[in-house]
C-alpha cells in the first residue's frame, strides 16, 4: 500500500507550487502578526531588563520548579488512569451484553457532554464536603478533584479513540482467533487491542496532550500546579509599581509547549520503533510450534480450517 492518503488527491505539479505559495503567504502572515506582538509589548517596556531579573530569584525559580513537578505529577497518574479507564470502557462498550453496553454507553456520552471545567469543580465540592467520610482528612482534595475529572473525561475520549481502533482491525483477524479456539476475552486482549492501540497511537498521543494542557484548569480550585502558581507569583510580584503578568506568561507558556513538543516527539518515536518492529510468521525450529498470535497477524481467514471466508 503507498504512503498516500485516501482522504485526498496527491497533488499535481500545479497543486504544489500553489501550496508552496500558500504556506510562504501563511507563513509571512504569522511571522508579522509575532512582529507586531513583539514590539507592542517593546514598546510598553515588556522586555526591559528589571522585569526579567525576577527570574533569578531562588525562590522564584524554585516555585516554577515545584508547579512543574506539581502539573508533571497530576499528568502522569490521570493519563495511566485514563488509559485504562479508555480500555475498560472500549471494551465495555462492544460488550454482547446489552446493561454492560449501555452503561458503558452513557457514560461515556455523559462525560464527553459536560464541561470538564464542572467536571472537576463538581468533584472538588463533592470530596471537599465529604474530606472526612473519604479518608481525605491528610491529603489536598484539589489533587484528587483534578486527577479524576481529568481521567474521567479523557478516559471517555479515549475509549472512543480505542473502539474505532478496534472496529478498524479486519474481521478476519477475530474470526481466525476464534477458529483457534480462543475466547472473546484472548481475542480482545491479545489480538483486537494490540493492533487497535498501534493503529491509533497518534491519536491517542495526541489526547494525551489535551490532558497535559488541561491540568492547567486546576487554577479553578486553586491547585498550585504550574499556571496557579505563576499567576499567583504575577500579581504578588512587583516591578516599578506594575504587575510580571507577560514575564510569566511568556515563561510559563514556553515550559507548556516544551512539554507537549516533548510527549509528542516519544509519540513520534514510539511510532517509529513499532513500524520497524518485525511481524508476521517466523520460521520455527524443529518440534517448535509457532504461536498462534503471531500467526493471526499474516494469517488470511481462508489460511485457518473453518475460518469464515470474506
Amino acid at each position: 500500500m503507498s504512503g498516500a492518503s485516501v482522504l485526498y488527491d496527491v497533488p499535481g505539479p500545479k497543486a504544489k507550487v500553489r501550496n508552496r505559495v500558500y504556506t510562504v503567504l501563511g507563513g509571512l502572515v504569522v511571522l508579522a502578526l509575532i512582529g507586531f506582538v513583539v514590539m507592542r509589548l517593546n514598546a510598553t517596556g515588556q522586555f526591559e531588563p528589571e522585569r526579567w531579573d525576577i527570574f533569578n530569584n531562588a525562590g522564584v525559580r524554585t516555585n516554577i520548579r515545584n508547579g512543574l513537578l506539581t502539573t508533571l505529577e497530576v499528568f502522569a497518574v490521570a493519563a495511566v488512569l485514563s488509559l485504562l479507564l479508555g480500555i475498560l470502557l472500549a471494551v465495555g462498550r462492544l460488550s454482547d451484553h446489552k446493561p454492560v453496553r449501555w452503561l458503558a454507553t452513557g457514560f461515556i456520552e455523559l462525560f464527553r457532554a459536560v464541561p470538564l471545567l464542572i467536571t472537576i469543580y463538581v468533584i472538588w465540592v463533592l470530596l471537599l464536603t465529604n474530606r472526612d467520610a473519604l479518608g481525605l482528612s491528610g491529603a489536598q482534595p484539589q489533587f484528587w478533584a483534578l486527577v479524576i475529572g481529568l481521567t474521567v473525561y479523557n478516559g471517555s475520549v479515549q475509549a472512543e479513540v480505542l473502539r474505532a481502533g478496534i472496529n478498524s482491525v479486519p474481521k478476519g483477524q477475530s474470526e481466525a482467533a476464534y477458529a483457534l479456539g480462543m475466547s472473546k476475552t484472548q481475542v480482545m486482549t491479545t489480538v483486537l487491542i494490540p493492533q487497535a492501540v498501534r493503529a491509533m497511537l497518534p491519536t491517542i498521543i495526541s489526547q494525551l496532550v489535551v490532558t497535559l494542557k488541561d491540568t492547567s484548569l486546576g487554577y479553578i480550585i486553586t491547585f498550585e500546579e504550574l499556571l496557579y502558581t505563576a499567576r499567583l507569583m504575577s500579581t504578588n510580584i512587583l516591578v516599578n509599581g506594575e504587575d510580571t503578568y507577560v514575564p510569566f506568561i511568556i515563561v510559563t507558556g514556553s515550559l507548556y509547549v516544551a512539554m507537549c513538543l516533548a510527549l509528542s516527539a516519544l509519540a513520534n518515536w514510539i511510532e517509529r520503533r513499532g513500524r520497524r518492529a518485525k511481524t508476521g510468521i517466523g520460521v520455527a525450529a524443529a518440534g517448535e510450534p509457532v504461536a498462534a498470535t503471531d500467526a493471526l497477524e499474516t494469517a488470511a481467514p481462508a489460511d485457518v480450517p473453518g475460518a469464515a471466508k470474506d
